[in-house]
């Protein structure tokens, strides 16, 4: 598979928590901002390494730390950290022998990175690019976004930025130079079926949506794409009420890597009337549950979940709660598993650490790490299927709600 790269957005494989939300008092009517998410304190880097140490030490899920000695690392380090280099270098090799795949510090530019996926706001021309034999391809162009605007279209090679040939560059340098601040421009030379083309984009502030919607006869067919934006919850609401008429529902999870818990939990109220949305244990092995709010306006039409592999966090504990509530039927193949818990945490220096702090449970106590949760209806790709664009998961759900919506006219 190409490695395909988003300029402007960075899907984060992880189940990000905001400090102030959740974890301090569970409270699902909190308000999501990145407001909290930014440390613009200056330290040196000594410093810098230090405090990720000692948040390291007193809040990581394990608190034995993967059996070691965490004292270990202060001492080698101690006064070997000159640059913010330097301590990228050091907290990351002190993070990897935690052995945890979703613990992580972010220097400056890749913190900021995050913080603009969170915040489904930034700044660029809008197009979505992948590396093909050592050029730079379009593969789909935003709509409403400059590039649009520009005429870039979905096919197009990009063969030299500002003037400069980008042959063999990998896509993050590309992405580097096509970024910039709004207002200021970007000239891209392109290569359109042996016609090239110079056009020259302003950049401007970019919303990402996270949830599409559409409506399929009397079915109403809704995607999340990720639960990492803060404007996730209202644009599934509004994808709610654009779909309000039809008689069933079709949750598109398929390749959603996760996001935001109050997300997942908001969304999971939607359906759910009373009682634990998820529970969550923290390095002390005590449980706290996330109860759902009261809602008088609980969605009882019928509902299915396409998920697969590629959905997890997030998505699977909105999945795993309809799933132990019998509120929704799921189709599609086994999710990815990953049940534990990141907390986004803003470091000094502007610079961040995704944290594990603890592992979730579905309501009924399941714990879904490295096990997935396994579809109520197992449908699965043949390799004819992706060559002929079937979509077989998609078209079985059609017709079991087709199904389920006649039972319910009987």
């Amino acid at each position: 598979m190409k490695k395909q790269f988003l300029i402007f957005i960075f899907l984060v494989f992880v189940l990000f928590m905001f400090n102030k939300i959740l974890l301090r008092d569970f409270s699902t009517n909190t308000t999501v901002t990145t407001d909290d998410l930014l440390n613009k304190q200056k330290v040196t880097s000594q410093k810098l390494f230090e405090k990720n140490w000692r948040v390291i030490r007193d809040n990581f899920y394990d608190s034995k730390l993967n059996g070691q000695d965490w004292s270990y690392w202060k001492k080698h380090y101690a006064g070997k950290i000159l640059t913010d280099e330097d301590a990228n270098v050091a907290i990351n090799t002190m993070i990897e022998s935690l052995d945890d795949p979703y613990s992580k510090y972010l220097d400056k530019k890749s913190y900021s990175e995050q913080t603009s996926s969170i915040s489904s706001k930034i700044t660029g021309i809008g197009v979505n690019i992948t590396e093909h034999s050592g050029k730079t391809l379009v593969v789909s162009v935003i709509e409403g976004t400059p590039a649009q605007k520009a005429g870039i279209k979905s096919g197009d090679l990009v063969v030299k930025v500002n003037g400069k040939d980008i042959t063999g560059y990998k896509i993050e340098q590309v992405a580097d130079i096509v970024r910039g601040p709004e207002g200021t421009s970007v000239q891209l030379t392109i290569l359109r079926k042996k016609k090239t083309l110079v056009k020259n984009i302003v950049r401007k502030e970019i919303k990402i949506k996270t949830v599409k919607s559409k409506i399929l006869n009397d079915i109403g067919y809704i995607q999340i794409l990720s639960f990492i934006g803060t404007t996730t919850s209202d644009e599934f609401l509004s994808a709610l009420d654009k779909t309000k008429d039809t008689k069933g529902l079709i949750i598109d999870l398929r390749g959603n890597a996760g996001g935001l818990l109050p997300n997942a939990v908001f969304i999971s109220n939607l359906f759910i009337s009373k009682g634990n949305i998820v529970s969550i244990v923290g390095r002390s092995g005590i449980k706290r549950n996330v109860y759902a709010q009261k809602n008088t306006s609980v969605i009882d039409k019928p509902v299915l979940l396409l998920v697969d592999e590629g959905s997890a966090s997030a998505s699977e504990i909105f999945s795993g709660a309809l799933k132990d509530y019998h509120k929704a039927t799921l189709v599609g193949t086994k999710t990815f598993g990953k049940g534990m818990v990141q907390k986004i945490i803003p470091m000094p220096n502007e610079t961040g650490l995704n944290l594990t702090i603890a592992k979730y449970l579905t309501p009924q106590g399941h714990d879904i790490n490295k096990k997935g949760i396994e579809p109520d209806v197992v449908v699965k790709f043949t390799e004819r299927d992706i060559k002929q664009k079937r979509d077989v998961q998609l078209n079985k759900a059609k017709i079991m709600m087709s199904e389920m919506i006649a039972q319910n006219k009987n």
